[in-house]
């Protein structure tokens, strides 16, 4: 079979108004186009649409997985194949997916366009710049950066506490040596010597800003609201002091604006926004969502990792700020991905292991319980069928899942797109039919923040125990003193397994969840809480992707995925 890029490169692509004019009914003056094959959708038609009485709302189902893998599960593809698969049904179906991020598409990961025959395109340009937001994302934070800094420069009159800034520096790509940096040196007109940092702009509270934000509105308003450190005497400083917030709010005027691809089949996808579900909160842009549903009867999304992280904050935050009521979510596995959690290693997860598969198989029966029982969301298993497994290794599977009361349905649409997804459709429209409702919350609103850390730990995790650091513990109180006590959390930890080592595989329960310290996201409207080793700013792998791409003398790109 060809590779991902040159399946997208050989694909005939429908110009983008045309496919918005003749699919989702929007006018060609509420399209901004990005060449031929992508656009942004104008910010007033978006406001229209999504306003009370701007339309009926379709159905929204959330696609999630197992605990990610090296030998793969396939999330945003089968999102794509299952968005085509409705369309052959003949149920409109648009797809909502995050944008993808250019620390992966170089590193481990690779992009984030889908896979095989279910991709969206055109591939190089959503996996390189795109239209530009993650670019006017970073440019926006790290001028709240810039105006910090300048700020103590020329005076300090807000009496920064230079110990205490908080607010770090971004970078698109992942590079180790940026985690912690010293700044200012060479002298008093290069500033004050401090000690800074970078996170990756996927981790960015301007990124969750974008994401979570309805209107110019809100978007200005919560960037106002970003903590950027504390004074000598302990008071918070928010960047509208700085005067800060309406220059930030110019960069992401076109950020905010959803943007409009296809699929291989020639259907509407959404791509907007690109938190990383395990240093963030690992959804698609809010905006994006409720505009999908007003364009079309089913809008499939995707949370990031595995659902003990993406599906929990899609429920957690994104529904909670949206109002947002999913009527099915797909749990997708695949045999390599439960084998490899079953002990072995990824190089062999292709081959029958039926000792590994029983092992293995408790990852995906704790996920599907917390969708289910825990979240509250009608469910199907998709089992997304790689070309070396057996029916009879599948057997075995139904047979473990027997008395779930959940379908498990195959799907090929990596190797047969939309056709390979017929079956899924069919099921998921099936359990979508039923309507929307209010999802289960893990935890009230007005819990105080170190018990809902507990319960998502132990609803969740299943974990025994929560072990706060001293850092932790008198961040909590402060952040509980300063009335953020009542925000979600946004738990950040790897997403390998529902412990913090990421070597714990299957289904553990009865550890012990390390909690090391809190970052408060004011605008955004969530606590982080950093558990483990997580790191906000990744590094490149021993051999990154980056390394198998080039582009040939007629300007043709190889080696993405």
């Amino acid at each position: 079979m060809p590779t991902d890029i040159e399946i997208a490169q050989a694909a005939t692509l429908l110009p983008i108004a045309s496919l918005a004019r003749d699919r989702l009914g929007i006018p060609d003056e509420a399209l901004e186009a990005h060449g031929r094959f992508k656009a942004k959708l104008a910010i007033d038609f978006v406001q229209r649409l999504i306003a009370p009485g701007g339309g009926t709302d379709g159905r929204l189902v959330l696609v999630t997985a197992i605990s990610p893998t090296p030998a793969g599960e396939g999330k945003t593809t089968t999102t794509i194949g299952l968005v085509d698969g409705l369309n052959r049904i003949e149920r409109r179906a648009i797809a909502v997916l995050r944008e993808p991020s250019l620390g992966p598409v170089f590193g481990l990961k690779g992009g984030a366009a889908g896979a095989g025959r279910a991709q969206v395109v055109p591939l190089e340009e959503i996996n390189l710049h795109f239209n530009g937001d993650f670019s006017a994302i970073g440019l926006a934070h790290n001028l709240l950066a810039a105006m910090i800094d300048n700020h103590v420069q020329h005076g300090n009159a807000l009496d920064l506490d230079l110990r205490r800034i908080s607010w770090r520096r971004v970078s698109e790509l992942s590079d180790r040596a940026l985690r912690r940096v010293a700044i200012g040196l060479g002298g008093a007109g290069n500033g004050f010597p401090r000690e800074d940092g970078f996170d990756i702009v996927a981790a960015s509270e301007v990124m969750a800003i974008v994401c979570l934000a309805d209107s110019l509105e809100d978007l200005k308003r919560r960037l106002g609201e970003i903590v950027i450190g504390q004074t000598r005497d302990r008071r918070l400083v928010r960047a509208h002091e700085l005067r800060a917030h309406g220059a930030m709010t110019a960069l992401l005027r076109d950020a905010i604006k959803p943007n409009l691809v296809q699929t291989l089949e020639g259907n509407p996808a959404l791509v907007h926004g690109g938190p990383f579900a395990n240093i963030a909160h690992g959804c698609n842009s809010l905006i994006a969502t409720r505009t999908a549903l007003r364009l079309a009867e089913f809008a499939v999304t995707e949370a990031g990792f595995g659902a003990d992280l993406g599906a929990e904050k899609f429920v957690d935050i994104k529904c909670r700020a949206g109002g947002l009521r999913p009527a099915a979510a797909v749990i997708v596995a695949s045999l390599r991905g439960l084998k490899y959690q079953g002990g072995i290693d990824a190089d062999a997860a292709g081959r029958p292991d039926a000792a590994a598969l029983a092992r293995g198989v408790g990852n995906l029966e704790r996920h599907l319980e917390n969708v289910r029982k825990r979240l509250g969301i009608a469910s199907v298993v998709c089992l997304n069928r790689f070309p070396d497994d057996t029916d009879a290794e599948i057997a075995a599977l139904r047979r473990h899942l027997v008395g779930q009361g959940v379908a498990i349905v195959e799907s090929s649409h990596w190797a047969h797109g939309g056709a390979g997804a017929e079956a899924l459709a069919r099921e998921v429209s099936r359990l979508a039919d039923g309507g929307g409702r209010v999802p289960k919350f893990v935890y009230e609103a007005q819990t105080p923040l170190s018990k809902k850390i507990e319960e998502v730990a132990r609803r969740i995790y299943r974990a025994a125990d929560v072990r706060f650091s001293e850092e932790a513990q008198a961040q909590l109180a402060q952040l509980e003193a300063e009335g953020f006590g009542t925000l979600p959390i946004c738990i950040a930890k790897t997403p390998y397994s529902f412990t913090t080592d990421p070597s714990n595989r299957g289904a553990p329960r009865g550890h012990v969840l390390d909690v090391r310290a809190l970052r408060v996201s004011a605008g955004a409207g969530f606590v982080v809480v950093l558990c483990g080793d997580v790191l906000t700013m990744p590094g490149l792998p021993t051999v990154p992707a980056a390394e198998g791409i080039d582009v040939d003398a007629g300007g043709r790109i190889t080696g993405l995925s």
